[in-house]
């Protein structure tokens, strides 16, 4: 009798423990899934990406013709670029892009090699920028059905706490993928947020020739 009652007992703490599991985030920190148990901390929401802010940074953004595909965030002589784009449900795609952005790089005559980071594989690369070389970082992360790439540059190269800034926005990032169907490795669409866009509809009434993407625009501290 007490060993059918320990068995029982035993029986019960492990579905209690993976009770408990299925509850916790099954990542430790991100970038973050929208769905999934994230820290709240100040983001600035630019709808298919939520982007954590602080002191000091400035947040620009990239625009295709008149669609908004990433963000570059600048913190005194250092920027980080990201897009977010989408991945199958099944398979990642940061080593199939990897290998892309390798040749890519290699053949427009630049240098690249694959390194560890704290993100895992990540690419260091030399690129031309309008006449000079500069060193960067490719960083990619794996979602569930969403892919975030990184670009680090700037002083964050060389200065780990710089460096360790920028990690730390790309580990607060939530990313918000949507329902709607889309292709591998196409741009999940941004927008700007609700205080941009009023500046910048004001802009254009006052000046109908006015192009708010010009530089960016440029969002700072939105606090």
């Amino acid at each position: 009798m007490n060993e059918v009652f320990r068995r029982r007992r035993h029986a019960e703490q492990e579905e209690t423990a993976q009770a408990a599991d299925a509850q916790a985030p099954v990542r430790e920190s991100g970038p973050w899934d929208a769905d999934e148990p994230h820290p709240e901390t100040e983001r600035v929401d630019l709808g298919g990406v939520r982007l954590p802010i602080g002191p000091g940074f400035e947040i620009q953004l990239n625009v295709a013709g008149e669609q908004i595909v990433g963000a570059v965030v600048l913190v005194e002589e250092s920027a980080l670029q990201v897009h977010a784009f989408a991945a199958p449900k099944k398979s990642g795609i940061w080593e199939e892009v990897r290998g892309e952005l390798s040749r890519e790089l290699t053949a427009a005559g630049g240098a690249c090699r694959q390194q560890e980071g704290p993100f895992g594989a990540e690419l260091a690369a030399e690129i031309d920028q309008d006449g000079a070389v500069q060193p960067v970082r490719f960083i990619g992360v794996d979602g569930p059905r969403w892919f975030l790439r990184g670009v680090i540059s700037g002083r964050a190269i060389a200065d780990a706490d710089a460096a360790k800034t920028l990690e730390d926005v790309i580990r607060d990032i939530v990313v918000v993928r949507g329902d709607l169907p889309m292709a591998p490795k196409e741009p999940i669409e941004l927008r700007l947020p609700a205080e941009a866009r009023q500046a910048v509809e004001q802009q254009a009434e006052g000046r109908p020739d006015l192009n708010p993407f010009q530089r960016g625009p440029e969002i700072s501290e939105l606090r």
